[in-house]
């Protein structure tokens, strides 16, 4: 594998950010076996397939990695959290350099084509074919805070307080840790007055259209940020059609948190890449 595209896929920051929450390696007490892999080169070969979309039966020789190993190891990763994990840690970087915009979170969601698995449902606006939907709240600059995953057939609204439950608590330059945003802004989907009052109840101005008031033209203005990330993330074609057959490799769910890997992989460039 070239230096050049290992440098692409896994730069040094990158690599600095994930090697402190990678699961220790075991050996075996009665000594032996294969010796373990670089794990640097396993994880380029693991970001390499999520981010170009290829089956992992057709990973390239080039990185020096079995296509039975990366996808061993990319499960063995997911199931010790170190997607979850690693969304904090970015988060915590962006924080810690002020470069999160706090004045408003911006939620939308867009449906993908899904082959089989949980996390699915027969998408309406594509003749009830099965789907998933990846529904994403970003700061006020389109960068993601939390990210959820659901059957296409989910109506927006019933994400909107697992993804606001789910920004975690985030450090600051100074001060303590944040997790709220000032406003919150969503379109006509969202909106009901359970939603309003639920939101006010934490502190949170609702900027959410109303249904035959309000139109759509002044929030456009903003959500435009978080659409451009969805059709950003979506270049990643991992996300474009849902092959996963584990609903946990394509979405890890903990309490109300919700992790897309793919996602949160695309979303990695956007600190490194």
């Amino acid at each position: 594998m070239g230096a050049d595209l290992s440098q692409r896929l896994v730069p040094d920051g990158l690599w600095e950010l994930v090697a402190p929450l990678l699961p220790s390696f075991n050996s075996r007490p009665q000594g032996g076996g294969t010796a373990p892999l670089d794990e640097r080169a396993v994880l380029t070969a693991v970001v390499y397939v999520l981010t170009s979309g290829c089956a992992w039966r057709h990973l390239p020789e080039t990185f020096r990695v079995s296509p039975a190993t990366a996808h061993r190891r990319f499960t063995a990763w997911t199931k010790a959290g170190l997607w979850r994990r690693l969304n904090r840690a970015v988060l915590d970087e962006l924080g810690a350099r002020n470069e999160l915009d706090w004045t408003s979170a911006i939620v939308d969601a867009a449906s993908v084509r899904a082959k089989r698995g949980p996390l699915t449902g027969p998408n309406p606006v594509a003749r009830g074919k099965k789907g998933s939907k990846l529904h994403v709240l970003s700061d006020a600059q389109g960068l993601p805070l939390a990210v959820a995953v659901s059957g296409a057939n989910m109506h927006d609204s019933l994400a909107l307080k697992p993804l606001i439950r789910g920004i975690p608590a985030v450090r600051s330059r100074r001060g303590p840790r944040r997790r709220r945003p000032v406003k919150l802004r969503a379109d006509k989907a969202y909106f009901s007055a359970d939603h309003v009052a639920w939101l006010r109840e934490r502190g949170l101005i609702p900027r959410i259209a109303q249904p035959g008031i309000e139109s759509g033209e002044r929030l456009s203005r903003y959500r435009w940020k978080t659409e451009s990330s969805i059709a950003w993330l979506f270049d990643y074609r991992r996300l474009t059609i849902r092959y996963e057959r584990k609903g946990s490799h394509f979405n890890s769910p903990r309490e109300t948190r919700f992790y897309s890997f793919s996602a949160l992989l695309a979303f990695l460039s956007l600190l490194f890449l």
